[in-house]
């Protein structure tokens, strides 16, 4: 067992095709797990195992892995870059400790980059950054630097400056130590350091200053020394940016080419050196079990549930209290896993990422802990889908199949949504994107041959009221013994511009209405919810209580119950329902000479344009379009653009539908 202030949990997020998967290949290869990289264009990754990863080239699912650099233990998780699959991230995220960030060196900040960094933000993680494919025609570090400081407003500072560019990048300069690293021998295992040449003296020298000033603004024993002007040691340095780093005040910068095999091992030094340990975040092995389900998969041997331990110790065969359900379980197996490589382990231990099998009804976002010392961890929290399709197997005797198999991918997914629409006979599938909903039709015949007839993707429109009305409704029913009775009089109407879901106020007084009969009420409008005027859930509903009746013994809490619901169908019209729809912030990138032919495009979708610059020859085009209107655009932006065009989409609000 490990010191926990050996241990780092760290995760590689970026923008799809930024080269995480190959980062991740070459850590893997430099500490000894693997004696073979494995390229992403042969198909041959140890983290890209799935078959839909390798045939499309993408990271589709989180996966784990640990590995060891100076006598530490790294947990890494390999994130996907595509948008669809962002809840890989953000569960990632939330059981992490610090991040390494990669840009690319020739595009700089993306939009995946700022939606990663905004869920960074959100749980408060160090980060680190490493702008990869220094090799590649237009790269251009200084330029990557500014973009995180003003794009993503982080505290960006260099510690590290690439000895050229494009086909002349040829190592790095150590700004820490002032020395030039070079990379030599089999897949530049070997790092060879040297004087910095001349030619980079000045550029170092330069280069150095800023770090020194930009830490003097964060640590104040830094600032002494250099107002003092004593010396300023490299373990100086290292100490004031581990510390700046931890308390999330900078973000240091290095530079490389994972691809050419170079920088890879100095990322893994300030891993090491600058990023948080699970000490540093209050992590203790001597308080009783505390750990949270961020990821459940199923394998060919049952269902596995990734979690990471925050206190205390897990062994197989301990019974342990889910207060997600209030159920006690008890953990079978518990792993180390490489990708899908299981090692069994004796005992895991606070600050680890593991699996275990043999829980049945534990859920992602659960919180596992000591039977005699309930704890519940803050939830995970997912987005809801936007686009659905719906779907049948094409054999008649694929119906149980598809259900089951359907059950166990909406287990794994948080943001996939199965429901039958009990009026069409239909049943949806609802996910975060076309690519998100195409892998799952996929794992459905490759996993479970399960073959499906798909339909046209549908919107996740939403109602919103527009009209607040007042009501009193009086709901009576008698037949021939005791009858039903309630009577409420409540104003109803659209919610906060920003809430969810149902806003209920009481404001009885005097006890006209028992208030045993208040949760009634209130749980009759809360089920109004799923289903508005267009048959589409209620963004939110706002309803307060002002007064009401009963009888003394025809009125129960089932009556009350019934009667908002008829209150709320009978106002329903008067309250002016309409629609929302999913809003796209997309982001197109195309040569100018396509330009006017890609907006006059956008326009015809309803998009509005909200951003237009140019960087190398391209244009860069900001944009929010209706979900609806963005099904097949990639395959349009090929035709208009001659193949040249990229495209790239996330989920920015809903808005009134036009």
């Amino acid at each position: 067992m490990k010191k926990l202030s050996f241990i780092r949990n760290i995760g590689i997020v970026a923008h799809i095709d930024s080269g995480k998967t190959t980062l991740t290949e070459r850590v893997l290869y430099y500490t000894g797990v693997n004696h073979k990289i494995g390229e992403v264009h042969h198909g041959t990754t140890t983290m890209d195992h799935t078959k839909q990863e390798r045939e499309r080239g993408i990271t589709i699912t989180a996966a784990a892995t640990q590995c060891e650099w100076l006598g530490h233990g790294i947990s890494i998780i390999d994130t996907p870059g595509h948008v669809d699959f962002t809840v890989e991230v953000s569960r990632s995220l939330r059981v992490l400790d610090g991040l390494v960030f990669l840009f690319s060196a020739v595009d700089g900040v993306e939009p995946q980059s700022e939606t990663n960094w905004r869920l960074a933000n959100e749980q408060g993680l160090s980060r680190i950054a490493f702008v990869n494919k220094m090799d590649r025609t237009g790269a251009d570090f200084n330029a990557v630097v500014t973009d995180i400081r003003q794009k993503l407003n982080g505290n960006a500072i260099a510690i590290q400056w690439p000895m050229g560019a494009e086909d002349q990048f040829s190592g790095i300069i150590d700004l820490i130590h002032m020395q030039a690293i070079t990379f030599h021998g089999e897949m530049g295992r070997e790092r060879h350091t040297s004087a910095i040449p001349a030619e980079w003296a000045e550029t170092a020298t330069a280069a150095r200053a800023q770090l020194i000033e930009a830490l003097c603004e964060v640590d104040i024993t830094l600032l002494e020394k250099y107002i003092e002007r004593k010396a300023i040691t490299p373990a100086g340095i290292i100490q004031a940016l581990r510390k700046a780093c931890v308390e999330n005040r900078i973000v240091p910068v290095l530079c490389g080419s994972a691809f050419k095999n170079k920088g890879v091992q100095n990322l893994l030094d300030s891993i090491v050196d600058l990023l948080p340990s699970p000490a540093d975040k209050g992590n203790d092995n001597s308080k009783p079990l505390a750990a949270l389900v961020f990821k459940v998969v199923a394998d060919r041997h049952g269902k596995l549930s990734y979690l990471r331990i925050y206190d205390g110790e897990l062994k197989p065969g301990d019974t342990v209290l889910n207060t997600g359900s209030g159920q006690t379980e008890r953990v079978s197996a518990v792993y180390q896993m490489h990708a899908t490589t299981k090692t069994a382990m004796a005992a895991a231990h606070a600050g680890q990422i593991v699996a275990v099998s043999g829980l049945k009804d534990t859920k992602t976002g659960h919180t596992l802990c000591h039977p005699q010392h309930p704890v519940e961890l803050e939830a995970m929290r997912f987005p809801e889908p936007v686009i659905a399709v719906a779907i049948e197997p094409k054999t008649q005797s694929d119906y149980v199949k598809l259900g089951y198999a359907l059950a166990r991918l909406a287990e794994e997914d948080p943001t996939f949504i199965v429901q039958t629409d009990a009026e069409l006979g239909q049943t949806l599938i609802c996910g975060m994107g076309e690519l998100h909903l195409d892998i799952k039709i996929d794992l459905l015949k490759t996993d479970y041959q399960v073959e499906v007839n798909k339909g046209m993707p549908k919107v996740a429109y939403k109602e919103r009221l527009q009209k607040t009305v007042m009501h009193r409704e009086v709901f009576r029913k008698q037949n021939g013994g005791s009858g039903s009775f309630a009577d409420i009089y409540v104003e109803i109407g659209p919610g906060d511009e920003t809430a969810e879901g149902l806003q209920f106020v009481n404001e009885i007084s005097g006890g006209n209405i028992p208030k045993e009969f208040i949760p009634a009420v209130e749980k009759g409008f809360r089920n109004c919810l799923s289903k508005g005027k267009y048959g589409y859930p209620l963004q939110n509903l706002k309803v307060r209580l002002l007064d009401g009746s009963t009888h003394s013994e025809d009125s129960d809490a089932l009556s009350f119950e019934l009667c908002a619901r008829e209150a709320f169908r009978n106002v329903l019209e008067t309250c002016q329902p309409y629609l929302l729809e999913p809003v796209m912030a997309a982001r197109v990138i195309v040569p100018e000479a396509y330009t006017g032919a890609v907006i006059s495009d956008l326009n015809k979708r309803h998009g509005i344009i909200t951003d237009l610059s140019d960087k190398d020859h391209l244009k860069y085009i900001q944009a929010r379009v209706p979900a609806s209107r963005l099904f097949g655009y990639m395959t349009t932006l090929r035709t208009l653009t001659s193949g040249r065009g990229d495209f790239s989409m996330h989920f920015s609000d809903y808005q009134k539908a036009i």
